[in-house]
């Protein structure tokens, strides 16, 4: 008896822990991961809303590039205050000001993602959350800091650690949140065609 035909491989345009943890949490194991380096840098007037998608695309589209015949997810996530885009915390400097503006007041997460079949079909979500801080008083932002767990975070934290302490509300999908929204995900790739594999018993 024959077995049956493999899968098409999968591929994580990501070197976000945080979104593979997610996606072997709903048992999606990625074949490969293959991060997209490109320029992140908003466009001019460009919403917050086009930046994700733009860029989910874009890192969708280099990996498969690479990567002849296989599915890829691509996803970047966005977090703003009204139109002004947060940056992706490098500096104490850059997380203290993003936690400035975020401290008392509501911002919203904003993840786009763009699954691309073998076949090149393309599908796209935007997934948008919105978040309220707690006012953050100066020695909860300096502790923040000096936890290092802003480095390298949109819009300077990270809701899966300590900054969930922050939050009083949240509306929305919190995986998206912290980088990927599963429910939306599995939705695009069995929309494409993708099958798990199922696990070995």
């Amino acid at each position: 008896m024959s077995s049956p035909p493999s899968r098409a491989p999968l591929v994580l345009a990501s070197a976000s822990p945080r979104r593979l943890d997610l996606l072997l949490q709903v048992g999606i194991a990625p074949d490969r991961i293959d991060p997209a380096d490109i320029d992140e840098t908003p466009l001019a007037k460009e919403t917050p809303r086009l930046l994700a998608l733009r860029l989910a695309r874009g890192k969708a589209m280099a990996a498969a590039s690479r990567n002849a015949g296989a599915f890829v997810i691509g996803a970047d996530t966005v977090v703003a205050v009204g139109r002004r885009v947060l940056p992706k915390a490098e500096t104490e400097a850059q997380a203290r000001h993003c936690l400035g503006l975020l401290s008392g007041r509501g911002h919203r997460v904003m993840t786009g993602l763009c699954v691309l079949a073998p076949d090149g079909r393309r599908a796209e979500r935007l997934v948008e959350t919105r978040l309220t801080f707690k006012r953050l008083s100066k020695d909860e932002v300096e502790t923040y800091i000096a936890s290092g767990e802003w480095q390298g975070k949109a819009g300077g934290y990270a809701i899966q650690g300590r900054a969930g302490g922050f939050v009083i509300e949240l509306q929305g999908s919190y995986p998206s949140v912290v980088g990927l929204p599963l429910y939306e995900t599995l939705c695009l790739l069995e929309g494409l065609g993708f099958r798990p594999t199922p696990p070995s018993i």
